[in-house]
């Protein structure tokens, strides 16, 4: 394959096989043969075929004089035009070479090493090799498809030669991973390749010693160093299972770890001497990932699915970061993926993405201690950062939400996480086919698969980076200024409150042990109580239950009956649970026996739905009978909160209400889209009735409870809500006009900072200061990537021209040398183009960003000197 790329044994010839001219320049990669033509010749041999592709460098080879019939004279070829039966005769002359070699030179892949009588042209397996990639194909599929080319009634008899297409095609795709990574010209050949060199690496990503700047290693951890930092997001895939044909032994792979798979007999033999291990349960949600990791169904099986690690922000495969599942998504599993891919990199920084990583990371350097010593990661000289990617977020608790998000932590940018996510999409399709495969097969397949959705990715950074940046630029600008106007707004009322909290997120960031300013702070009730217990001043009556807990349960309780007004389809309220309820309230409200009896002799024996049963929490006490004070002082607090949150929950939905009706009106048409938007509407609305509701419960037990407790001043941000209040910013009243219209008070007051809207004013402060980071992150993170891509393909090109160098001085065949020559040529050029390509198209944008950016330093350093 490699003589190919050169004049391939045509050496010699010094005339034109048609007209003997001197000095020909051209072959046909499609014809059959490797002669060597002149150009008229060679113009004049392709009228009828001027799809034919021409290069330079053969001659015409000699006529044989001792020929000799292929195996059984029965030689089938595969081609693009269908299954062809051929008359085939191997050169026997006393020179000739080899059946194999003489396939080879005319670009036939034999189907075996002896005694050859099935080939495949070249152009038909790369035809499906690429086909096979876009469309995912299978070889089933694309061999019936040549069968019929041949014949397409059933009538002639078409030899089946399927399996030795199959056999030749995985084949194929191994030597040309080879071919590609420089195997070829290496002096150890392919026995010395080592685990993950036959990879495509992204070059955006750092790699010490191809794209990384002397001295990156001595750069200032928490100023420059967080550039050359590597993002990595783990994920695993169930779609890719294998069922339970096969077996290594009968179907071993062709590599064993060079591509992007983990090498196979380590890693199983690792696993079963973990095999006894029990991974806990989450502490987070139900997250099924950890709960179910052993429990999943692997019936007629051998593998459920594949575990990979990825490149976060430009999603990549990594060298050896892919492997089989058994079960589930097992800690044990995901372990070895994420030690293997790590092995391949010095880097310092590390940034793991990962959909459990709030409870995988916590006993992760625990379990590394079972893993050999050439795996151990010296974590505790390493700067590693933990995050759950931003779409899975939501599904974690609160705690999770802000201590693992990408939005809040510095050195990140704008990167999600979900990079993983984006690539399943486009290998899904080929488990049709790799599910019916043997273990080596399947791996094989997979690896090429891996090979060119990187290689795809490579080539398309320049339009990516540049599409990314364009971007970022203008949102960096946005937030920027966003956060300046909230700053400007509030520094001066507030400056020494503002100084605090920067100084909060700036130790947080620092050290994320330190208080979260992103988190609320723990419930002043919840630390009452625990004051008064250890005091002794309240004791509690019930060891489950305080006097915050009874109350909030109370509101919760009375929650989960306006949700059932609105659907009785809900559950009820379970007796055992109503009747627990009831005696921890008499514990704490003796008097309540006494009026229950008084409302069921009044009511009568009639039981009432579950979703009118009286809660008789202290608001709901007239004010003759007897209460503790206590309990109406929780409540109080407890409906003050729940008044805000829903004013907060209504602002939202009004907000996200108007959002939906403008998105509808300008870019949705048809029945089906429309139909869509207003089941989103209705859901909408629905979430604003229940928060009015909730607001009007939460007033009317304030408005009883605030005389008794001796509160007041919360009226004026607690008003009275009508129906009439409940409407956006831009809608108007019936009789209102444009120059007479008012806002809602749902929009006009704001909580007081110095008292109950200080926590929310806080984080809302650090959100708009660390938008406006993570932006400035990302469009600093872009220039330093395309600086380390372009750097990269120079790198990757200048190890090309090595190679092709170091081949001219080896003692090899005058041929296999020119064909290496010409092949590490081609490969350098390629990415030398493929920089100045990307160079070229970035230009512009970069020199406007570095003129902005200039523009704005002089701008603040002249500021400051006024200052």
């Amino acid at each position: 394959m490699i003589r190919l790329e050169g004049r391939c044994n045509r050496l010699a010839a010094q005339s034109c096989s048609e007209c003997n001219c001197p000095s020909p320049e051209y072959r046909c990669r499609d014809c059959l043969g490797s002669e060597i033509y002149c150009s008229p010749c060679i113009l004049l041999a392709h009228v009828r075929h001027p799809l034919h592709r021409l290069e330079l460098g053969h001659t015409t080879g000699q006529i044989c004089l001792n020929p000799c019939r292929a195996f059984n004279d029965d030689f089938v070829v595969v081609d693009t035009h269908g299954i062809h039966e051929v008359s085939l005769d191997f050169c026997n002359c006393a020179t000739a070479q080899s059946h194999i070699q003489q396939l080879l030179q005319i670009s036939w892949f034999p189907s075996t090493t002896s005694d050859p009588k099935t080939a495949a042209t070249f152009r038909v397996l790369e035809h499906y090799h690429l086909l096979s990639f876009e469309s995912k194909v299978s070889a089933f599929e694309f061999y019936n498809a040549l069968s019929r080319m041949s014949d397409n009634t059933g009538l002639l008899p078409i030899k089946d030669r399927y399996d030795s297409f199959t056999r030749m095609i995985r084949e194929w795709r191994h030597l040309k991973m080879l071919k590609r990574s420089g195997r070829g010209h290496d002096p150890s050949g392919v026995d010395g390749t080592v685990e993950g060199e036959c990879t495509v690496l992204c070059p955006a990503c750092p790699h010490p010693g191809k794209n990384l700047p002397a001295g990156w290693k001595d750069a200032p951890r928490h100023t420059v160093r967080w550039l050359y930092g590597l993002f990595l997001a783990i994920d695993a895939n169930f779609r890719l299972k294998r069922k339970a044909v096969s077996s290594d032994s009968v179907d071993p792979s062709l590599s064993c770890g060079w591509g992007y798979f983990v090498e196979d007999k380590a890693y199983k033999d690792f696993l079963h001497s973990g095999a006894d291990s029990v991974q806990e349960k989450s502490t987070c949600s139900s997250h099924n990932a950890v709960n179910m990791a052993d429990t999943k169904s692997n019936r007629g099986l051998a593998t459920t699915g594949l575990g990979t690690v990825d490149c976060a922000r430009h999603n990549m495969k990594l060298p050896n970061a892919v492997g089989d599942l058994q079960k589930g998504e097992r800690y044990i599993n995901m372990d070895y993926l994420f030690f293997s891919a790590l092995c391949h990199t010095v880097l310092d920084t590390l940034n793991v993405s990962y959909d459990i990583a709030c409870q995988w990371h916590k006993k992760l350097w625990h379990r590394m201690s079972a893993f050999p010593i050439s795996m151990h990661l010296s974590h505790a000289v390493k700067t590693i950062s933990f995050f759950v990617p931003k779409f899975h977020l939501p599904a974690h608790i609160e705690q999770c939400q802000t201590s693992f998000s990408f939005n809040f932590k510095n050195g990140v940018g704008r990167t999600d996480g979900e990079a993983p996510e984006r690539g399943w999409a486009n290998i899904n399709p080929v488990a049709s086919s790799t599910k019916e495969m043997g273990p080596g097969a399947r791996r094989d397949t997979l690896d090429d698969y891996f090979g060119d959705s990187n290689w795809k990715k490579v080539v398309g950074l320049g339009h990516a980076m540049l599409h990314k940046i364009k971007n970022a630029f203008p949102e960096r600008e946005n937030h920027r200024e966003a956060f300046e106007d909230l700053d400007d707004g509030l520094r001066g009322e507030y400056g020494p409150t503002l100084k605090q909290w920067r100084e909060q997120v700036e130790a947080w960031e620092y050290d994320p042990t330190q208080p979260n300013p992103f988190e609320r702070k723990a419930e002043k009730l919840a630390r009452e109580d625990e004051i008064n217990l250890q005091t002794g001043t309240c004791l509690a009556l019930h060891e489950d239950c305080t006097p915050s807990i009874l109350i909030s349960t109370g509101l919760e309780l009375e929650e989960q009956q306006r949700r059932m007004k609105a659907n009785r389809a809900g559950l009820g309220v379970h007796a055992t649970d109503n009747q627990e309820g009831k005696m921890m309230q008499e514990l704490y409200m003796p008097s309540l026996a006494a009026l229950r009896v008084s409302e069921s002799s009044v009511s009568g024996s009639v039981t009432a739905a579950p979703e009118a049963i009286k809660l008789w929490l202290p608001s709901q006490i007239s004010r003759n009978a007897p209460c503790n004070s206590r309990l109406q002082a929780i409540e109080w607090k407890l409906r003050y909160a729940q008044g805000h949150d829903a004013l907060r929950s209504l602002r939202s939905n009004l907000r996200a209400q108007t959002a939906i009706l403008k998105y509808k009106d300008r870019n949705l048409c048809g029945q089906g889209a429309n139909t869509r938007a207003w089941n989103t509407l209705k859901a909408v609305e629905a979430r604003i009735e229940a928060a009015a509701s909730t607001y009007e419960y939460a007033h009317k037990a304030l408005v009883v409870l605030s005389p008794r407790v001796n509160q007041t001043g919360w009226h004026s941000s607690l008003r009275p809500l009508d129906r009439a209040d409940v409407r956006s910013m831009t809608d108007l009243l019936w009789g209102e006009t444009e120059g007479t219209r008012k806002l809602s008070w749902l929009f006009i007051l704001w909580l007081p900072i110095q008292t109950h809207g200080q926590p929310d004013m806080r984080i809302e402060w650090c959100k708009a200061r660390a938008r406006a980071m993570r932006w400035a992150e990302e469009v600093e993170l872009l220039k330093e990537e395309m600086r380390r891509i372009l750097q990269f393909l120079e790198w990757d090109a200048q190890r090309w021209d090595e190679r092709g160098l170091e081949n001219m001085l080896e003692d090899a065949g005058e041929d296999e040398r020119e064909g290496r020559m010409a092949y590490a040529n081609r490969q350098a050029s390629l990415r030398r183009m493929l920089a100045e390509s990307f160079k070229t198209s970035w230009t512009d944008t970069l020199a406007l960003v570095d003129t902005f950016d200039h523009n704005s330093l002089v701008a603040q350093q002249d500021m400051d000197m006024d200052t």
